[in-house]
């Protein structure tokens, strides 16, 4: 069985066309080197090297074994990293949950850019709309949107505060016209939810605002609600984060007071100070504020320009 060292030096002699270059990468003295080489090659039972007075050459059966000795290194370098990551204890797995349209409009691009920073670190994402039991262990870190946090022993960051208003999509306006005043909303198709959405505030009172109508369709989660919003069939209150910057849908009312919200990020007290979960929370809140933060200028910047549109419509109209 061959030495680590002695493929370091062969690595070495390859890339340096010689022993003596090999020598000085290593920080060794050449003769070494050269005893490695023929150690390796006496193992191997090959010449790895054609040697000459401008240094060494790899020969047919150095260059095929070059590709292996580098994955070997590359597999060395790996260990060596994670065993450091452990002895740091940021190696292991987190286990985070959010909801679906959480997950992939704001957490992809955030756990890309963690894993740049923290390869040893694992991030499994359970998307759910549904409140996993972080005390419970069915998740160690969560997203979570609402009101209020319920009373619980799990340590919360608060990440932003979130408005929601109504919303149809330009098609739906073009068919049917936008609501101009929240009485309207009784002649129009409103989207309802399921399950847990079915009682969200800002639901209960878009169809309190519509005298108790029917909902023309129905859906489960907060992502399927902006898919189904942005595909034409009705009206619904969505995050004005997501609806003013959306270039597809129209806003069709003020900013609903009772649906106001906001984000946290919620772990266990006994995870909340390990090595991995603090870089993961260091990371993820600034991470998702300043994202929040570029969302709130594009949607003030969009409600603007649609302000500024309107007006302009209104002086044609009046000239006319």
């Amino acid at each position: 069985m061959f030495d680590w060292d002695d493929l370091k030096a062969f690595l070495a002699v390859a890339r340096g066309g010689s022993t003596l270059a090999a020598a000085k990468a290593l920080g060794v003295n050449q003769t070494t080197v050269a005893r490695r080489i023929e150690g390796l090659e006496a193992d191997l039972g090959l010449r790895l090297f054609d040697r000459g007075q401008t240094g060494s050459r790899l020969t047919e059966a150095g260059r095929d074994l070059m590709a292996e000795a580098e994955k070997v290194e590359r597999a060395s370098e790996t260990f060596g990293a994670r065993a450091q990551a452990h002895r740091r204890g940021l190696a292991g797995a987190i286990r985070l949950t959010a909801t679906e349209i959480v997950a992939n409009n704001s957490l992809m691009p955030a756990l890309a850019e963690f894993r740049k920073l923290y390869p040893e670190v694992q991030v499994d994402l359970v998307i759910s709309d549904k409140a996993l039991d972080i005390q419970g262990g069915e998740a160690d870190v969560a997203i979570r949107s609402g009101q209020v946090l319920p009373p619980s022993d799990l340590i919360a960051r608060k990440l932003h505060d979130y408005d929601f208003a109504l919303y149809c999509s330009r098609d739906y306006a073009r068919r049917r016209g936008a609501p101009a005043r929240l009485d309207d909303l009784k002649d129009h198709d409103l989207i309802g939810g399921e399950a847990e959405l079915a009682d969200w505030a800002g639901m209960v009172w878009m169809f309190r605002q519509a005298g108790g109508k029917a909902p023309a369709a129905r859906s489960n989660t907060m992502g399927n609600l902006f898919h189904a919003v942005r595909a034409g069939l009705g009206i619904a209150p969505l995050a004005t984060l997501l609806g003013d910057v959306s270039r597809e849908l129209v806003r069709c009312s003020d900013t609903i007071a009772e649906a106001a919200g906001s984000s946290w990020i919620v772990t266990r007290r006994e995870l909340k100070d390990t090595p991995r979960m603090r870089a993961f929370l260091d990371f993820l809140t600034p991470y998702f504020q300043q994202q929040m933060r570029e969302l709130e200028a594009r949607a003030k910047l969009m409600r603007e320009r649609a302000a500024d549109n309107d007006g302009d419509a209104a002086e044609l109209d009046a000239s006319a």
